[in-house]
């Protein structure tokens, strides 16, 4: 398995959704390395296609389908969560679901 937590530096949300994603793997006895991407430039967030931060992928797949097609751009990424609210880091049940 391949877990990828790219993020942008400017957005503090990033820190908080890694602790969340290193807790749900811990917890789901997965032992695969986190590989964090910092994400510098435009140019950057084009090439990966990354539609803020932070975003978190599993076998290259996002955890949000619903965010993962925004413009690639340095900013925040919101969340949708399952219950229909709005958050800056994906839910447990996104990452757990992605994990699984």
């Amino acid at each position: 398995m391949k877990v990828e937590l790219l993020y942008w530096e400017g957005c503090p949300s990033h820190p908080e959704a890694l602790a969340l994603l290193e807790d749900v793997l811990a917890k789901a006895g997965i032992a695969t390395p986190i590989s964090l991407v910092e994400v510098l430039s435009d140019e950057d967030a084009e090439l990966l296609g990354f539609p803020g931060s932070p975003t978190i992928r599993v076998d290259g797949k996002d955890v949000d389908e619903y965010g993962a097609h925004g413009r690639p751009a340095l900013t925040c990424r919101i969340y949708r969560t399952p219950d229909g609210k709005v958050s800056p880091i994906p839910s447990r049940q996104q990452l757990e679901e992605a994990v699984r």
